[in-house]
Parts: C-alpha cells; structure tokens; sequence
C-alpha cells in the first residue's frame, strides 16, 4: 500500500478532524492478529475481536481532535488531543505499524498538559 493509503486509513478513524470511535468499521481496518499497547497502563489487547468488544464496552468514550499524522512506510503516527468530559484532558501519540494493507499493532501514549515553567518564559513562544 502507498504512503498516502496509510494516512487515509489513519484519517478515517475520524471526520472534520474529531474522533468517531465506530467499533465496527474499525474492526474492518484491523489484522486478525491485531494487538494494541498502552505501556503506561501496562494493557494489552489481543486479537480485533478483543478490541472491538473492548470499544463497545466503553462507558463514555472521549472527544479526540486529531493534531497531525506522520510517517512513511509501514509505521505511522498520530497526534491527538482527547477530551474525557470530566476534566481529564490528554495529549495522544498513536503509533500504527501496519502489515498486509491492516493495522497490526498499536502502541498508545498518553500525557496529560502542564504549566510551562515561568523560568524558561524569555527562550519560548505559547501555543
């Protein structure tokens, strides 16, 4: 698959930019043997089918905007911003490593924001 399927397949896990969180067509984007990690939390998922049942589960999914996607061959990256609704606010890194056209493997990051240090104020712009 071209660089730009990847991005394509990454970019339609949302529409106008916000997640869409849809179990099923998700599921069709996955490998068989899909398994995604969440190293902070120590979590492992195996197979799509436990993911998919993981998603439907869900008691209250959260608001994502998607910040930007990189990459090139079979490993990509996606930014994300997800808004829990309950004050819980984290920056996402995804990476995606793909295999047969099908997501394979996913490793997830997540960050909460923080107060700049007002020493460093003079060197950085916000944003």
């Amino acid at each position: 698959m071209q660089d730009d399927g990847y991005r394509a397949v990454i970019e339609s896990l949302f529409g106008q930019g916000a997640l869409r969180l849809d179990a099923a067509a998700e599921y069709e984007l996955r490998h068989d043997d899909y398994v995604m990690e969440m190293p902070q939390s120590g979590e492992r998922i195996r197979g799509r089918d436990n993911m998919r049942a993981m998603q439907e589960a869900y008691p209250s999914p959260p608001h994502a905007e998607l910040r930007r996607i990189v990459g090139s061959g079979d490993v990509w990256i996606m930014e994300a911003r997800s808004d829990y609704g309950d004050g819980g606010v984290y920056l996402v890194a995804d990476i995606f490593e793909f295999r047969d056209g099908k997501i394979a493997k996913e490793t997830r990051y997540y960050a909460q924001p923080f107060d700049a240090p007002k020493w460093r104020a003079e060197w950085v712009e916000r944003m």
